[in-house]
């Protein structure tokens, strides 16, 4: 009798494969934290922010606990509150438009460019105007470097220098892509980051890392991320958080580094893989001018009338596995749906949360996996 066995499954992000060739490095590094037992600002956190800030050019990097404690420690550092408006793009993770609402201010959505899914000029100025309109004060925009591909910051810093705004990227999935030869975290702008485990750069539980090249800035950082202390430790001088990173992912994080280079340059083979494989069939993610990417995720559009769902069970019959991000855009969903939006709507946001898709993409992904996914897609449109 025959027999239709399962294929294996492909991982969608394969953490165990890069945990195999790290090897014995990450063990013995989180055994010399154990040895020395100083689980908290020990000297591996002082030896992460340095490299870190060796690695792409900047003066000042001030690790914390999370990508969403970074955005959150530099908008109460910058002293943003009730009253104030931060503009967003709305399709991207919940924690930009969160960290903005949580410190009082108002998280005002914009729209994104449908080819780089990054945001978009003109809806941000719209949303500048819609700010005032509705008698806030702009204080501040967050570009979200989504997916792994750099925002056009200069058109953004633009924007922001006209309206006496303050920029604050979020990298989060973008750490490690450059923009127009200089990597993020190293451009001058505020730039906040995440080491989430499934971050191309990612350590073993929370993590994040805010980058700055004002010194001043940095030392009222690191007062927000203890509590807020002042020289004594006792004597609180503005208010703050417990943002800090454990010293084990600090540990972690420096093996990380040493390889992130190369994983980078294996993410970009497989997108070119999957580019010329499927640029045909779907829309596939498209690198504009001067930027480059690290794929943190890889993201195609479906054609119109495309059943997602059915194309999602396809693959998955199939041992492939996908994701949606995002099937809801920030303002759609229940917590931010009642706050303001640009005038003009979002309708591309809104469109995108309706057919994109996310196809297996890391480091690890060999080509006869590769192939498995670019063959099962395009039988799906040829059935």
């Amino acid at each position: 009798m025959n027999q239709h066995l399962r294929p294996e499954n492909i991982p969608f992000i394969d953490i165990a494969a890069q945990r195999r060739r790290l090897g014995p490095a990450v063990e013995q590094a989180v055994a010399r934290v154990l040895a020395h037992c100083q689980f908290i600002n020990g000297p591996e956190v002082t030896a992460l922010e340095g490299a870190l800030a060796a690695y792409c050019d900047a003066r000042h990097v001030v690790t914390c606990a999370s990508g969403t404690d970074a955005l959150i420690m530099v908008l109460m550092a910058k002293g943003v509150g009730p009253g104030d408006a931060v503009l967003c793009p709305s399709f991207t993770f919940c924690a930009t438009g969160e960290a903005v609402a949580i410190t009082g201010a108002t998280p005002v959505f914009v729209d994104v460019d449908e080819a780089t899914f990054n945001i978009d000029v003109a809806s941000l100025k719209r949303g500048i105007a819609t700010a005032k309109r509705l008698g806030l004060k702009p204080r501040a925009v967050i570009p979200v470097d989504l997916f792994g591909q750099s925002a056009d910051h200069d058109a953004v810093l633009a924007v922001a220098e006209a309206e006496d705004l303050f920029v604050l990227d979020d990298a989060a999935q973008g750490f490690g892509a450059s923009y127009k030869g200089r990597r993020l975290g190293g451009m001058g702008i505020i730039t906040a980051t995440s080491f989430f485990p499934a971050k191309p750069l990612g350590c073993y539980g929370d993590g994040g890392a805010i980058f700055t090249d004002d010194a001043g800035f940095a030392d009222v950082l690191r007062s927000v991320r203890v509590h807020g202390q002042g020289s004594d430790k006792y004597d609180n001088v503005r208010l703050g958080l417990t943002g800090r990173l454990d010293t084990i992912q600090a540990a972690v994080l420096i093996e990380k580094l040493k390889i992130f280079d190369d994983e980078i340059a294996a993410r970009n083979k497989v997108a070119e893989r999957y580019a010329q494989g499927l640029g045909n069939i779907v829309t596939v993610p498209r690198l504009a001018e001067g930027h480059t990417s690290v794929w943190a995720q890889y993201t195609i559009r479906l054609p119109a009338g495309t059943s997602r769902d059915g194309f999602a069970a396809a693959l998955k019959a199939q041992g492939i596995p996908t994701a949606i991000y995002y099937p809801k855009s920030m303002h759609q969903q229940t917590a931010y749906k009642d706050y303001p939006v640009a005038d003009g709507g979002l309708p591309v946001s809104e469109q995108l949360s309706a057919d994109v898709i996310s196809l297996p993409m890391h480091a690890y992904l060999d080509a006869a996996s590769q192939d498995r996914v670019i063959q099962a897609v395009r039988a799906f449109f040829n059935a």
